[in-house]
């Protein structure tokens, strides 16, 4: 498990946006309603809400100083 700080990744971030399986998802209609990870994936929705409490993102937080 990750502590402090993420490293921003390009690719990552645009390979999030344009996967097929999300695109597939999407179209498809087959979302959860916000909130409902825990149904679909029990496991990750454990691990991604560990994650994002322990790190914090750079962006993020120029954000809130520039704000």
């Amino acid at each position: 498990m990750k502590f402090g700080l993420r490293k921003p990744s390009l690719k990552k971030r645009i390979s999030a946006r344009t996967s097929p399986k999300r695109q597939l998802v999407h179209r498809a209609g087959l979302k959860m309603p916000r909130g409902w990870g825990w149904l679909r994936s029990p496991k990750k929705y454990a691990y991604n809400k560990v994650y994002t409490r322990t790190t914090f993102d750079i962006f993020a937080l120029l954000k809130k100083l520039f704000k």
